[in-house]
């Protein structure tokens, strides 16, 4: 733990260090009205046209969509919307790659279960979403607090060409903004999903995944992204590293400390490590979600914006290679091995950590984000294990804690923004999503029960849950199901 506190430390005086690097970077505009730091690497300065303010009130309103599509704006709508879409299919992709990193990280008779729980919370997700909490998060006019616009969607037939021309949004139309908002909401009950693989029954998995979906996120992404009192505040959370990856983080740490470890991790005194069964099949997972990340970041410029979405590539791609390295020299120092699944989750916790500010801090700052993650995760998972809070990928310490260290750095790195500010939205959002997920899913254990029995956990949750197995051929799984 000494060791662990030093490399936290060191890492620490970079992050320190840096707020004198980023007091001399040159600001530029980009699209979205967001100020965008970059480093210069001559003393030339690079002076980017300011955009004409966008006033909603006097914008354009066409009488149907084919005058629209007549109108000079419908190239540049037509780009901006067509990246967004790309943007959200790529932000789809990254489901595949949870779906590979849970089943990867954790044992082979829990493979069927972990890809049944992603699919159910992907389709679900994208309903639920549809149904009440596209319309909770941004319910137009409401208190800060709460708001619900309706059931559905939202797509309304008489005004057609307001839903689908920059009267609805500058860049986009309401089919392409739910879209993309579906993606994400999905993404954070997936979180949830590593965090109690293999011992969570299935069914009280799906009505607590289904309720956060529906409810939970998007209460709290309507306080920021809704037009809510934090956005009223000044926090700011470009992607989600909290609104989308600690929402997902903290409701798996209520879940797991209600549920227990799994059986024999924690043995007289020890931390015994349970392996998982497909290293190179999570990593594959990695590399899709690293690349999803470019469509989960780069889409939340909201346009095609050239210096707006090359900006947010840079930074997410050097903070995650940050993530990366910190994460084999720390566990090198700390553990005295080379740990691959830790190199792997130091891409993840890059990534995270890079979220909430990729287009408002400058390459310098998003490597340090990155180092600081990629060290930050290493010496969260082996803290969580002293805990006896069992989390078989580490998704808790990703997601959770690396997404409030993303969402505290853009007060560090962005002079723009105040770390107070930045403290309190990130507390304001983790608290609400960590008691209503303990509430929930404590109502669901002591009514209908959250785990599955010690017989069932031994043989394995696809053959007593699914009755089948991911690898039937596999002599060594044969004989443990038969055993």
């Amino acid at each position: 733990m000494l060791k662990c506190l030093k490399t936290l430390f060191a890492f620490a005086l970079l992050v320190l260090a840096a707020q004198f690097v980023t007091g001399q970077e040159t600001e530029i505009l980009v699209t979205q009205s967001a100020s965008v730091q970059v480093e210069l690497v001559s003393d030339e300065i690079y002076d980017e046209p300011e955009a004409a303010p966008i006033d909603e009130a006097t914008a354009p309103v066409y009488s149907s969509y084919e005058e629209f599509q007549a109108s000079p704006g419908y190239a540049k709508f037509m780009i901006d919307n067509l990246w967004i879409l790309m943007a959200a299919a790529m932000v789809f992709i990254m489901h595949l790659g949870f779906a590979t990193v849970e089943s990867g990280f954790t044992q082979a008779k829990n493979s069927v279960n972990v890809i049944y729980k992603n699919v159910f919370i992907l389709a679900t997700g994208i309903i639920t979403y549809a149904v009440v909490g596209f319309q909770i998060m941004y319910p137009g006019d409401f208190n800060g607090f709460f708001g619900f616009g309706g059931f559905g969607i939202g797509f309304d037939p008489a005004d057609s060409a307001g839903m689908l021309t920059p009267a609805y949004v500058e860049e986009m139309t309401i089919w392409s903004d739910f879209i993309f908002q579906a993606m994400f909401a999905a993404t954070a009950a997936t979180i949830v999903s590593g965090c109690v693989t293999g011992r969570i029954k299935l069914p009280a998995f799906m009505i607590f995944g289904a309720l956060l979906v529906a409810f939970s996120y998007p209460i709290t992404g309507s306080w920021l992204w809704g037009g809510g009192w934090l956005d009223q505040l000044g926090f700011y959370d470009f992607a989600g590293s909290t609104l989308v990856h600690a929402v997902g983080g903290f409701a798996g740490l209520a879940c797991v400390l209600l549920l227990g470890a799994r059986a024999g991790k924690y043995e007289n005194g020890k931390v015994n490590t349970i392996p998982g069964h497909n290293i190179p099949l999570a990593t594959v997972g990695i590399f899709l979600l690293w690349f999803g990340w470019f469509g989960f970041n780069g889409g939340s410029v909201l346009s095609a914006d050239p210096a707006g979405v090359s900006f947010v590539f840079v930074n997410t791609a050097l903070a995650a290679a940050a993530g990366a390295l910190a994460a084999m020299i720390a566990t090198n120092l700390l553990m005295h091995k080379l740990d691959a699944p830790m190199a792997l989750n130091g891409i993840l916790a890059g990534l995270v950590g890079i979220t909430a500010g990729a287009d408002v801090v400058s390459p310098t700052s998003a490597v340090l984000i990155g180092l600081f993650a990629g060290a930050l995760v290493v010496a969260s998972i082996a803290a969580f294990d002293k805990l006896r809070v069992d989390d078989p990928v580490g998704a808790i310490s990703v997601h959770g804690i690396c997404g409030v260290w993303g969402t505290l750095a853009v007060g560090i790195f962005s002079a723009e923004y105040s770390f107070l500010t930045q403290l309190i939205g990130t507390a304001a959002v983790i608290g609400f999503t960590f008691a209503f997920s303990f509430i929930v899913f404590g109502a669901i254990k002591y009514t209908m029960g959250v785990r599955v029995s010690a017989e069932v956990e031994l043989g394995g949750l696809d053959l007593e849950e699914h009755g089948n197995n991911a690898y039937p051929s596999f002599a060594g799984v044969e004989l443990l199901s038969k055993a």
